[in-house]
Formats: structure tokens, sequence, C-alpha cells
């Protein structure tokens, strides 16, 4: 017999949860030692590696750290196309993912396993997911209730390093590192864990804030169609204050409710509560599915009432002008490489990128972890989301970036400091663009996947260049010295006959004829630039422009900033790039996160304030 859990508060969380915005009281964190076996040779499962018992798990890896990376105790610097994993799953696992008293069924998630995941638990398949990026979980309960102790919990996880189909982002196809090109991630690199559930639960949540207007939209999703008689109940407060509570019958799986915030009808005080960089107000929700007869699924979530918009040549943060301050964040580490070294880690990043005086960071070629995402909503950091893009143009590379995009859409969509989605960039994987319409064409459909998914947010349709319809024109530009980057855009004119013709890197800007439905007052940006490389200690040390010394290198960056932010058409800029990584030595900070000149100094050089 179950009990109504805890009401969690969303906002209070430590940040250890790996799905932040829909919280429940109880989880088991299964992270931590598994044992794991290589499989080049691809035998595993002719010789049932999946069975308890199995042989072959021959070394032990930390998850969620990848095989490649040095955290993980495995350290492989070759090609791993096939690596399994195994643990046992106890009873005292169980207990603290609440079973009997959260719920009686039991949820296995993953986090994110790159690329393809097989997931047996005691010999049993119970779940297989394609995406290296996005979440999934397996429902186990009846392996659960047919055991008497311990449970074997086995992964198969399968990236090809060659495949050039598949979304891969950085993550090199040679041997060794080069140029812009990183270490690999293969398998688990996100966290793994239980929750018990009753059998009417929550699947899905998305907030939507109707910004100037007083109203929140909620939508939900069961894990099954309701029984008679099943309410929604949804509560938003702010410090103490209740904002908003509505109870609604459930008479279909999905439903879509809207919430009027009466204290929001007050235009003189409305923006208190408004979401942004310099005051990052979140709201608390509890949503309640309560069943006659069944235990209530009782979630902690939170929202940020804010909008976003493009027009009149602006970015337009909750009505007002934003000026993009941001940094391109690989989200490498290296130790654990993709994954986070630990969930403080992420906290801690999130904080480096706000001293350093941006206001935004664009994560690169990498769908975050919810977690650095929820780090981002507290502390006030605005965002471009974007994804890990495929090399090659096919119908499966499109039907697997396609797929995977749409679902980290819909995941992250209730952040709100995402402000923007990237679904391509620099032309990856639509490298003939300029003139193959098959290319236009997916372009064009990702843009407009995005808007039919969330029309509310700008969507950049490639980052760079050859652009379809992007709510941003957007510019990529390593130019080495202020002076070039003031004659390209210092002046409405020189914008207008870059955007009519061919960029910095020798491609078009814009790919579809200039009609009245695509100028539309797009604001530009120079999204990239900087690249300024300085290592000395690095043989191997790559950047678009080298500074000799610490001087050099504070000189350089300092120009090309006080350049950009001379140039009046642009509406903001994003350095490249955060730190170093790998061989690509052009941070602002060392790969440990340390500084290359006073944190206060960069600050100045970045703001240009001080």
């Amino acid at each position: 017999m179950t009990t109504s859990p805890a009401r969690p508060r969303a906002t209070a969380q430590d940040g250890t949860y790996p799905r932040p915005q829909l919280l429940r009281a109880r989880w088991a964190d299964l992270c931590g030692p598994w044992s794991f076996a290589a499989d080049a040779a691809d035998v595993g499962m002719d010789d049932a590696w999946y069975t308890p018992g199995a042989s072959g798990f021959d070394a032990t890896i930390q998850v969620p750290f990848p095989p490649e990376s040095p955290a993980s105790g495995i350290g492989a610097t070759g090609f791993e196309p096939v690596v399994w994993y195994r643990r046992q799953v106890t009873p005292a696992d169980l207990a603290a993912a609440g079973l009997h008293t959260q719920g009686d069924r039991v949820l296995l998630h993953f986090g994110a396993v790159d690329h393809t995941a097989d997931v047996w638990l005691d010999g049993q398949h119970v779940g297989r997911h394609e995406g290296g990026q996005t979440p999934f979980w397996c429902d186990v309960t009846a392996q659960v209730r047919a055991a008497t102790g311990d449970l074997t919990l086995v992964v198969r996880a399968q990236d090809d390093p060659h495949d050039a189909a598949m979304p891969r982002g950085k993550q090199d196809w040679h041997r060794e590192p080069h140029s812009i090109w990183y270490d690999r991630t293969t398998g688990i690199w996100q966290p793994v864990w239980l929750e018990a559930v009753p059998r009417t639960h929550l699947a899905r949540l998305a907030w939507h804030a109707d910004v100037p207007g007083a109203a929140v939209d909620v939508a939900v999703r069961l894990s099954q169609r309701p029984a008679p008689g099943t309410e929604l109940v949804v509560r938003i407060e702010h410090d103490g204050e209740v904002l908003a509570e509505q109870r609604t019958r459930m008479l279909d799986q999905e439903l879509r409710a809207r919430l009027e915030l009466a204290r929001q009808t007050n235009g003189q005080q409305y923006e208190e509560l408004l979401w942004s960089p310099d005051r990052p107000t979140l709201l608390d929700a509890t949503v309640t599915v309560a069943v006659p007869g069944e235990a209530d699924d009782v979630v902690g979530s939170y929202l940020g009432l804010r909008n976003v918009a493009t027009g009149d040549g602006h970015l337009w943060l909750n009505d007002r002008p934003f000026y993009l301050r941001s940094v391109l964040e690989q989200g490498f580490w290296p130790q654990t490489h993709l994954a986070a070294p630990s969930a403080d880690a992420l906290r801690a990043e999130v904080q480096l990128i706000k001293d350093l005086g941006f206001n935004s960071a664009r994560v690169h070629q990498k769908a975050e972890d919810p977690r650095f995402l929820f780090w981002a909503d507290t502390l006030g950091l605005t965002l471009w989301a974007e994804t890990a893009n495929a090399y090659a143009f096919s119908p499966r590379s499109v039907e697997l970036l396609t797929r995977e995009w749409l679902e980290l859409v819909q995941r992250d969509v209730s952040h709100p400091s995402i402000i923007a989605w990237v679904p391509l960039n620099e032309s990856w994987g639509v490298q003939h663009g300029s003139h193959d319409v098959a290319q236009q064409h997916y372009g064009l459909g990702l843009a407009h996947l995005t808007r039919a998914l969330d029309p509310s947010r700008p969507v950049i349709s490639n980052d760079g260049w050859e652009h379809t319809d992007s709510d941003l024109w957007t510019v990529h530009d390593y130019a080495e010295r202020g002076e070039t980057l003031r004659a390209r855009y210092g002046t409405p004119e020189a914008v207008a006959r870059l955007l009519d013709g061919v960029g910095p890197a020798g491609r078009r800007m814009r790919l579809t004829d200039v009609r009245a439905d695509v100028d539309r007052g797009q604001p530009v940006m120079l999204t990239e630039f900087g690249g300024v490389s300085y290592a000395a200690d690095r043989p191997d040390a790559w950047g678009y422009s080298t500074a000799r010394d610490a001087e050099d290198f504070e000189a350089r960056v300092g120009e090309l900033l006080d350049a950009v932010r001379d140039c009046a058409p642009l509406v903001g800029f994003c350095w490249t790039q955060l730190t170093d990584t790998g061989q690509e030595t052009n941070g602002l900070l060392h790969a440990d996160r340390s500084p290359k000149l006073p944190i206060e100094t960069l600050r100045r050089l970045v703001t240009g304030e001080g």
C-alpha cells in the first residue's frame, strides 16, 4: 500500500537530481562502479553477455564517465564500437527509489547513452533506445516483482566511430584528436537512476509563460489513459505566496491547461516576477495526479516568466533590447570529457561564466546535461541550445538528427534560460546546401519543425552562414584584427553587403532569395569570433591566431572585443571560447578552468567596463 509522498520544492533542490523540472521525492542513483567489457569483435550478443553470471566483464568503470576518459578508470584511447556494462540492483536501491512508499511501479532512467543502447534486467530485454544525447526509461516492474534478491542490470552500447550519419558533434573520427575535434564519448555519459511511481503517473510536463500576459500554460502527458475521476492539480507559488491553483478533470492521456496569474494583471508590479539574467526569479510548481483508489503522483517543478523575440533589428527579452555577451561552451572536461565531473561542477561552470561578465553561453555541438540548465535557470545565464550534428547528408542522417533534435526540444522547452534553438551549425551535414535543394529543404524543415514544437523562441537555421529561414542573422568571423571587424560590421551598409553576398569563410550568407518574408527585421550577431590561442606549454597548440605571451593575449582579446562593441549594427556576440579543449587552446581559461588572466581582467575585457 503506497502513501502520498512529500511535496518536493524544485527551486530548493541541490542540483543532483537528473531531471530537475520533473522532481520526485524519492530516487536511487545508480552511478558509480559497474563491471565493464569492450566488445571489439562484437561477440557479446552471440555469447549472451546479457545473462546473469556471463563472463567477459573483466574491468571496472565509473559510471557515467565515458570509457575514453581517465576518470572512468578505463582510459581507452582507440576505437570502442561496442561496450557492455553490468551492475547489481539491490533491495536497498529499490527502497531508496521509493518502492512501496512512492509507488509500486519501477522506472529505470538513463540520462544519455551514446549512441544505441540495449538494456536487460535479469536476462530479460527491457528496452532499446537510439540517440546519443536524449534520455529514455524502461519500466522494469515485472522483473522487480519476480526477483527474490539482487537483479543483474546489463547495458550494451553501440557507437560506430566512423559512422558519419550519426549526430557526433565534436567527436573525432581519427584515432587521435586533431584540429577542432576531440576525444570520443561512447556509452553511458549521463546519470542512471531508479524511481518508483504509481501506476498512473506523470510522464511529461512542459510550461509556457504568457508574457506580457498574465497566464501560464501547462502541458502534461500521463503514463496511460486516466481512469474515471482522475484529476490534475497544479499549484504555482513564489516565496510562500500562492499565485495560482487549479484542479482539472483528466479525460484523456494528454492535457493542456491555462492558469491565470491574477497578480500579474497589475502592470506596475508584474515585472517583479519576470526572469532575466539580472534577476533570475523562478516560481515553484507542484503537479499532482490524483486517481481514485491509487496513490497520488506528486511532482515538484519550476518555471520562469519571460518572453524572447526578434524584430526591428533587436533581440528582445521581456520587451527590452537584450545585448548578448555570450561565450562558446564546449562542455568538455579533461578527466571526464563530455560527462560532467560532478553535479557541483555544472554549478561552478555556470557561475564562472557569469563571473567572467557573460550573460549567455552557446553550448556547442552538444545537448548539455539538464542539471547545467537548472543552474543556468537558477543563477541567471541565458543559453543557446544546440545539438551535435552529423557529418553526412543522407536519408538516415536526416532521420537520426531530426528525431533526436525534436526529442531534445521537448526535453528542454520549459527552461527559461534557453532563448534560442540551433539545430545546425556551419553547414555540418548539409555541406552542399548552396546548390543542393534537398539540403536546403532539410535546413528549412528543421527550422519549421522546431517552431512547430516551440513558437516562443527564435530559431537559427544554420549558425554561421548559408541561412535558410533564421530569426537572427549570425556570422562566424575569425579575423585577427579589430580594424577588419570594424570594416565589415561597423555600418548598416557594410552589414547589408555582407548578408547579401559571401561571408568571411567564403560561404554565401543566405540561401533564399531576399523577399519581404525573409527580411523581417532580424538582428545581426557575430556568433563565433576570437579564437586566440595562448598555451606556451603545448607543442600541439591550435587556434585561429596565436598570442606570444600574457600581455599579447590580453591585447588581442581586448582589441577584438572592443571592435565588436564599436559595431553598432551588431546586437550581440559569442566569443570563442570559454576553455582550452585538448589541442584547441583558444580558451579564456585553461582546460582545468583556471584563468589565463585574472578574472577581473577578463571581466573588464568582456564587458568593456572598469
